[in-house]
């Protein structure tokens, strides 16, 4: 049975020292305005930025910025990204970008524009969750003007900090603390406030080169040396093992880091990989909305081995909206592709009509998370578990 890496586990832990109400005064947080107990939020280890956050606006007398992400063609991608190793797709306003998780594991976020929108493209390793959030956030106008909010861009940072072993960000503007898991502030001047998101998809490079032959990959030129391809977290996704700095109640529906797909819906809902992998489609209902998803292999996990390309292939999951120009679709795996039983249009993992009468056209992607269960549980305890 593979176990997280005990170097790794003791070199966090001997780091794990700094105070985290001290962090959060020395970033300038709010103190007095918190939705979560001060209790509870953990020291993972590094400093903030310790974890460098990339295009991070840097904060005055605590960190420094640091380089935007830069971005390269596919060909010279593939010099050192395998096709089976995991992206995360981001496509808004025409413009789709793939960013890996062998760069995003020692970066955590990117802070990026796609298409036009100011975006920050996060995963947080402990909880193998990836989502986007866009950048812009409501500020309170100036005196004398009540009522009025305007809206500014900032970037994102790595606090270092930890709740629910989830990463825990913070802004250059508010110094707000951001929970990335459900994307909201929680502890400074917009604790309450939720983040607004977009789809992003964990798929491999092989893939997402298929679907999108133009759009750019982030490049491994960050400004950083790091040691990009390979896994600093081997074998933390092994699904009886206990998660590491969790305070949490592990909810034993599923073992602890089984991987789920989760939609934060006002029913929320998880669907079990194990159980995608034999049915490769469910159709569900989500707070009123007909959805499906599917399920491919060809992923590895960014948490396996030391070098994520000779990882466990775990799959990429795809969620959708079923109706398309007016018509419910209903679907199956054909052995090579998704087929709609109405119209004999087959699809692939990102949503995209291949060939038949709908080829070109794109399923409306549900937002949904990619994460491992004892922390969307803790977040989500009342979720349903998808049969």
């Amino acid at each position: 049975m593979r176990r997280f890496s005990l170097l790794m586990l003791v070199s966090l832990l001997s780091l794990a020292s700094a105070q985290p109400e001290r962090i959060m005064r020395e970033l300038g947080l709010d103190l007095e305005i918190a939705t979560i107990p001060f209790e509870e939020i953990l020291s993972g280890g590094p400093p903030p930025q310790g974890i460098p956050a990339l295009g991070f606006g840097g904060l005055s007398g605590v960190v420094g910025s640091t380089p935007a992400p830069e971005f390269i063609a596919q060909e010279e991608a593939a010099s050192w990204l395998r096709p089976n190793e995991p992206i995360i797709v981001v496509s808004l306003g025409g413009e789709t970008k793939a960013y890996p998780l062998q760069i995003l594991t020692w970066h955590e976020i990117a802070n990026d524009v796609v298409g036009g929108v100011p975006v920050a493209v996060t995963f947080c390793p402990l909880c193998n969750s990836a989502l986007a959030f866009d950048r812009r956030l409501p500020i309170e106008a100036e005196a004398g003007e009540p009522g009025r909010s305007e809206s500014v861009t900032v970037t994102f940072g790595v606090s270092g900090l930890l709740y629910l072993s989830n990463l825990l960000m913070f802004d250059d503007s508010t110094h707000t603390l951001w929970s990335q898991l459900i994307g909201e502030g929680v502890v400074g001047a917009l604790a309450g406030h939720e983040l607004t998101r977009y789809p992003a998809q964990i798929l491999s490079f092989e893939e997402f080169r298929a679907a999108y032959p133009d759009a750019l990959v982030m490049s491994r030129e960050t400004g950083f040396n790091r040691s990009y391809g390979r896994n600093p977290y081997a074998g933390y996704d092994d699904a009886d093992s206990p998660p590491f700095l969790f305070q949490g109640t592990v909810d034993g529906r599923l073992a602890p880091k089984a991987r789920v797909v989760t939609i934060d819906a006002e029913d929320p809902v998880a669907y079990p990989f194990d159980q995608l992998e034999t049915e490769r489609v469910v159709h569900d209902e989500i707070d009123g909305s007909e959805i499906v998803v599917f399920w491919t292999p060809g992923t590895a996990s960014a948490l396996g081995a030391s070098q994520i390309a000779a990882s466990n292939d775990v799959g990429a999951v795809g969620v959708f909206e079923r109706t398309v120009n007016g018509q419910k679709l209903t679907f199956e795996w054909d052995g090579e592709a998704f087929v709609d039983r109405e119209t004999g249009t087959r699809w692939n993992i990102l949503g995209q009509g291949l060939d038949g009468s709908l080829a070109g056209e794109q399923l409306e992607p549900v937002i949904h998370n990619n994460t491992l269960w004892f922390a969307w549980a803790a977040f989500r305890p009342e979720t349903r578990i998808y049969q």
